[in-house]
């Protein structure tokens, strides 16, 4: 008899975590030729934090969902994502060191699930934080790393979407719309709910205006995408992106997908955004971005970038790429070399 366990968690068997430990080593072994020193974290934070970083009243994947009470009464939470943990670490374990400060991470992450969307409760990350590299060229950086860390595990037909998550608040002051018709659109495109979208938009500006708004929140494609844009307002909006492409190599940048309706659902991120995906996977691998702001919230005001992978997902995207051949023998990396297709 197999007892249940909580939906959104899994059991992982010897097999698999063989195969996670090959996923892990790669990962770790482009960090650490990068230059990222690997820290670790409490998995529980002081609900605290999480109301210093700003993001406890959001409604959004960084909201703890688990609480509980300590025994002096002061409310703990589980960890949503690692980005808020390296924030406060920064402020109070590197407060006086060089920059930019380039760590790395490997963290079991917990959030709340929607039944029946097959979502997880828990989720193992590997990621980078680059504190203090000001975009672009720090954002190339990370976006430099992740290319590298997804080819190094033999993901070389996963493609990295970017965004710019100041691209749309700039471009709905260029056309006036302000306040919470605002805050609108700017939720249902973090949704992606593209109908929710069209409908807030319509209601908030007139027909022109409305056309202008969804037709570039539906915009993608390659490097050829900025230089075809509709509208002034559109082109002083994205100049973020133009400026990132120029500081990025060719190699890299044959890997991304510019998405000029991308954003993130964490409302820390200021600039470039960006999501992971793979071949036969419909959902996002990783993402990440720039949070500029939010390590200021802990008292070492400096610009940052950082990124996280789902582990188990870049698995599942691994064997569906090598349709099962994909494996990784005990002996680690080379092992994984021997038998990658």
């Amino acid at each position: 008899m197999t007892l249940p366990i909580p939906s959104g968690t899994r059991d992982v068997l010897p097999d698999e975590m063989r195969e996670r430990h090959g996923v892990v080593a790669a990962l770790r072994d482009v960090f650490d030729q990068h230059g990222y020193g690997e820290v670790a974290t409490p998995a529980v934070e002081y609900a605290s934090v999480l109301e210093q970083a700003g993001v406890a009243a959001h409604g959004d994947a960084a909201r703890p969902r688990f609480r509980t009470v300590d025994e002096n009464g002061e409310t703990l939470v589980l960890r949503s994502d690692m980005t808020v943990p390296i924030a406060r670490l920064v402020g109070s374990r590197f407060a006086d060191a060089p920059t930019p400060i380039r760590l790395s991470y490997l963290a079991h992450c917990y959030r709340g699930v929607v039944p029946g969307r097959g979502q997880v409760r828990e989720l193992l990350q590997a990621g980078i934080e680059l504190c203090g590299a000001e975009g672009p060229a720090g954002t190339a950086e990370a976006l430099t790393v992740l290319v590298r860390a997804l080819r190094a595990i033999g993901l070389e037909g996963a493609r990295v979407a970017v965004g710019d998550a100041a691209l749309f608040p700039a471009l709905l002051g260029g056309v006036g719309v302000h306040g919470p018709a605002r805050d609108e659109i700017l939720h249902e495109l973090a949704t992606r709910d593209l109908v929710g979208l069209d409908r807030v938009v319509r209601a908030a500006t007139d027909g022109a205006t409305a056309d202008l708004l969804v037709d570039v929140a539906g915009r993608r494609g390659g490097p050829e995408l900025l230089g075809s844009l509709p509208d002034e307002r559109v082109r002083v909006a994205a100049t973020g992106l133009v400026q990132l492409l120029d500081g990025l190599d060719e190699d890299v940048a044959s890997h991304l997908i510019l998405d000029l309706g991308l954003t993130r659902k964490l409302g820390y991120y200021t600039g470039a955004v960006f999501e992971v995906y793979a071949p036969g996977l419909g959902y996002a691998i990783g993402g990440g971005g720039r949070y500029d702001d939010l390590l200021g919230r802990f008292g070492r005001p400096l610009p940052a970038v950082g990124f996280a992978l789902d582990v188990d997902a870049l698995h599942t995207a691994l064997v569906g790429t090598s349709r099962g051949r994909w494996r990784v023998a005990p002996g680690g990396l080379d092992a994984q070399e021997e038998v990658r297709p």
